[in-house]
This record gives C-alpha cells, sequence and structure tokens, in this order.
C-alpha cells in the first residue's frame, strides 16, 4: 500500500511541488496582508487620535479666545468712552444753555462716531485675538506633541505674556487713531445734515455704507491692520542690541502675526466680520424703525425700512446708546457669532 502511494506522488512529483508551492505563497501572502492590514489601521487609529487631539486643541483654544475677549471689552469700551464722552454733553443739555444748538451738534457727531467705533475696534479685537491665541496655540501644540523640556519650548509663558501685550496697541494708539478716522467720516456725512432731517432706516444704513467706505478705503492712507499693529520701525526687531532670546522668541511670533494680517485670507475674515458686524448695529437700530402700535394699515418689513423715518434729533440718543450693546460682555454677538474661519489662523 505505501508503495503504491510512493509511485503515485513520484508520478505527481511536479504537480505536488507546484500546488505546495501555490499553497505556501497563498499563505506568506495572507501573513503579509495581515500584517500590512495592522499596519495601516495602526497608522488611520494614530492619524485618527491626531485629528482629535487637533480637534480639541483648537475648540479649547477658541474658548480661551472667546473668554479673553469678553474679559476686554470693559476696558475697550472704557476707552472709546473716555475719548467720546458725551455723557458729560448730555448733562449739559439737562442745564438748558443758551447753546444748545451747538452741543447738539457736537453730540451728533460723537453718538455716531462711537457707536461706529465701537463696531469697528470690537471686530478688530476678536479677529487679531483669534490671530494671536492661535498662533500661541499652535507653538503649545506642538511642544506638547514632541514632549520637549520648558527649557526647550517655542512659546514659554514670559514670550506669551510680552506677545500678548503688544494688543495695548489696538486698545491704544491704534484706537486713538482709528477714532479720528471715523469720526472725520461722520463729520463729513452727518455734519451738513439738520437735527431736524428725518431718516428712514434705509437710508441711514446708506449713510453708514458711505463712512465705512471713507474708513477702509478713504484718503487715511492706513490700511486697517495698521489699527491692530504698530509699524514695524517701533517693534522690538530695531533694537540692534541687548536682545534677550524671548525678545527674538517674540519678535518672530510678531512678524509671524503682522504676515497673519497683511494675507488677502485676513482681509476677508475682517471684512466680513465687519459686514456682519454692522448688520447686527442696523439691525439693533430697526427695533426703533417699527410702525406706530395704532397703525392699522398693512406695511411689509421691506416697506417699513424705507416709510418709517425719524428726526436726526431722535436716531442720536438711539446711536448714543448703541456702544453698550456692541460692546457688552454677556450675551455679545460680535464673540458668540463669527464667521468660519479659514485654515491660516489654526497654526496645528
Amino acid at each position: 500500500m505505501f508503495s503504491s502511494v510512493w509511485s503515485f506522488v513520484k508520478r505527481h512529483k511536479r504537480k505536488f511541488l507546484f500546488t505546495g508551492a501555490v499553497i505556501g505563497g497563498v499563505y506568506c501572502l495572507g501573513r503579509y496582508a495581515q500584517r500590512k492590514m495592522r499596519e495601516i489601521g495602526e497608522q488611520e487609529a494614530g492619524e485618527y487620535i491626531s485629528q482629535a487631539r487637533r480637534q480639541f486643541h483648537f475648540e479649547s483654544n477658541q474658548r480661551t479666545c472667546n473668554m479673553t475677549v469678553l474679559s476686554m471689552l470693559p476696558t475697550l469700551k472704557e476707552a472709546i468712552i473716555h475719548q467720546l464722552n458725551s455723557e458729560s454733553l448730555t448733562a449739559l443739555l439737562k442745564t438748558k444753555p443758551a447753546n444748545r444748538l451747538e452741543i447738539w451738534e457736537d453730540l451728533k457727531i460723537i453718538s455716531f462716531t462711537r457707536s461706529i467705533a465701537a463696531v469697528y475696534s470690537t471686530c478688530m479685537l476678536v479677529v487679531l485675538l483669534r490671530v494671536k491665541l492661535n498662533i500661541i496655540g499652535g507653538y503649545l501644540y506642538l511642544d506638547n506633541s514632541a514632549g520637549g523640556a520648558a527649557a526647550n519650548s517655542m512659546a514659554p509663558p514670559d514670550v506669551q505674556q510680552q506677545y500678548l501685550s503688544s494688543i495695548q496697541h489696538l486698545l491704544g494708539d491704534g484706537l486713538t487713531e482709528l477714532i479720528t478716522v471715523v469720526k472725520r467720516a461722520v463729520q463729513d456725512t452727518f455734519g451738513d445734515v439738520s437735527l431736524k432731517h428725518s431718516l428712514s432706516l434705509s437710508e441711514l444704513e446708506q449713510q453708514v455704507g458711505w463712512i465705512r467706505a471713507q474708513v477702509e478705503g478713504g484718503s487715511s492712507l492706513r490700511p486697517l491692520t495698521w489699527y491692530m499693529m504698530a509699524d514695524e520701525e517701533s517693534t522690538l526687531a530695531d533694537q540692534a542690541c541687548g536682545l534677550t532670546e524671548n525678545d527674538v522668541l517674540t519678535v518672530k511670533l510678531l512678524n509671524e502675526t503682522r504676515d497673519m494680517l497683511e494675507s488677502p485670507d485676513f482681509s476677508t475674515v475682517l471684512n466680513t466680520c465687519l459686514n456682519r458686524g454692522f448688520s447686527r448695529l442696523l439691525d439693533n437700530l430697526a427695533e426703533f424703525f417699527r410702525p406706530p402700535p395704532g397703525d392699522s394699515a398693512p406695511i411689509s418689513a421691506a416697506d417699513s425700512l424705507s416709510e418709517v423715518s425719524l428726526p436726526l434729533a431722535k436716531i442720536i440718543p438711539i446711536m448714543n446708546g448703541q456702544i453698550n450693546t456692541v460692546c457688552s460682555e454677556t450675551p455679545s454677538y460680535f464673540v458668540q457669532v463669527r464667521p468660519e474661519e479659514p485654515e491660516f489662523i489654526v497654526t496645528d
């Protein structure tokens, strides 16, 4: 029996060898495929975990940014009111002075200037802080991912503090210059408009559009980013000597920020924020342009924008109070509602 089996094997030796080679090849190929599948799975799992970490880091950074902006709004509001103090004028009007008309004219310019400047500066504060905190957050993420020591950190605490302190330009010289430009545009637009002249919301929107055109594309010769960061001549980089290692890192962060602010993407984000901000301002004003409750004539919402008009003297106190809404800590429409930031803002 064994001899017959052996004879059968000898007669079909090539077939057995070929079959064995095929089976062995299939087995090895299967083991190789399993190993590669495990490697691919581990790689995908690693990428998923890394993506989840980046997403968590980004969302945490945005919450930090929102809280930081909200904490700075009272300072911004105080700075604007300090330079555009309408309260002293309204108190003076209550004494019925002889120059009431002159005071009303000053109040007209100040009321529009401070609310419009509030929209500009709040939007600038939101986008600038978001850029700065995301740049720092990006470096912190890289530090954590690399597991480096604090001594080798790309953004140590002292550098973060020095870097973030440059926001004071927007709250100081930048704000002063912005107010000057806005006030000039308001004077050109409303200077000759009588206090008795009535304006509809549509007409008021048109006037605000003219003011924006002068501020954003007029003869000021300064881009909006100048109000957010000082000129290069005033940065730490101009100190030819005496720069510490932290100063060098701060200059690096400031240069990255300046490059970001000068990019087309940033201009798009800032312009979108401004459009939404002024739209919100007009929405707030629209509440005061409703038809009288006793008016039974049917009127559409669109028609009411042009049908209902108010004397400029009545619009002034309404506009004057808008800074309290624009620079409100909670809730703040300008902080909570924003356009989706493109990836250029996130340094991850």
